[in-house]
């Protein structure tokens, strides 16, 4: 355990993953990544994110109804949702990060989640 709090990014695409991972360990974030939703939910049980940086388009279970499982799960933790979508098609979330992500962006939702 490393004091660190948790981010759970839910994201398919590998590199956006790592990109992901790598900005949230600069903010101080360990990270556990899932590549679907039915990954990030059979973590439930063993994580307890503070933050959770989320897909929309993922195969299999839709992004929309695992950030409904999220937020039923973890009501307290920030949840972001990250789409190439129109953000006015984003279920409701404490801040978007619409595609392609910077480090400044993260960096700002970090700052909005503190």
């Amino acid at each position: 355990m490393t004091g660190r709090p948790l981010a759970l990014v839910v994201e398919d695409a590998h590199d956006q993953a790592a990109l992901l991972r790598r900005y949230l360990d600069r903010e101080g974030f360990d990270v556990f990544v899932a590549h679907d939703a039915e990954s990030a939910i059979a973590a439930f049980a063993e994580i307890d994110p503070a933050l959770v940086i989320l897909d929309l388009m993922l195969p299999g279970v839709s992004g929309k109804a695992c950030a409904e499982l999220i937020r039923a799960r973890f009501p307290d933790c920030f949840l972001v949702i990250s789409s190439v979508l129109d953000a006015t098609d984003y279920p409701p979330a404490d801040a978007a990060l619409p595609k392609p992500i910077t480090g400044a962006e993260v960096h700002a939702v970090v700052g909005r989640m503190r």
